[in-house]
């Protein structure tokens, strides 16, 4: 399976926001280059992750986004189907036509399967457990004067 952009940024946008602290609000200009997406791209994702109440953005001179409590449990399976476009993965229907078998073709039916198996599949992971906390404080080193194998 293979997500679309909107999908894939969206998910960036609510990976990186989950791992800030809470009073921490980051504008959608700094989430843009945070997650290197065009800016546009950045505001329609936050636009409708706050639809779907993952996100709550704050407006005014200190406002910005930041991930809601609901966001933060929210699993990428629903996220997904959710934003998921709920287009045929096979494309039967084209420009040019529909295709021959479109009657009696079995295949739509067990490719659609296999998409809510692969959302499924993503139904126990949470945004949060994804999300990639910077370390905090001092990182002990140990210096040691034997030489590794």
């Amino acid at each position: 399976m293979r997500i679309n952009s909107f999908s894939d940024v969206s998910l960036r946008l609510l990976m990186v926001l989950s791992a800030m602290p809470d009073d921490e609000l980051p504008t959608t200009r700094e989430l843009a280059e945070l997650v290197r997406t065009p800016y546009n791209h950045v505001t329609k994702a936050v636009l409708r992750m706050r639809q779907m109440g993952l996100v709550e953005a704050i407006r005014g001179r200190s406002g910005g986004v930041r991930i809601s409590a609901a966001g933060r449990v929210a699993t990428v399976g629903r996220v997904l189907r959710e934003l998921d476009d709920h287009r045929d993965v096979a494309e039967c229907e084209t420009d040019m036509g529909d295709c021959p078998l479109v009657q009696d073709c079995g295949l739509r039916g067990a490719l659609n399967h296999a998409r809510e198996a692969f959302y499924a599949s993503l139904d126990d992971v949470t945004i949060q457990a994804l999300a990639v906390k910077p370390a905090i404080g001092p990182v002990p080193v140990t210096l040691s004067t034997v030489r590794p194998d």
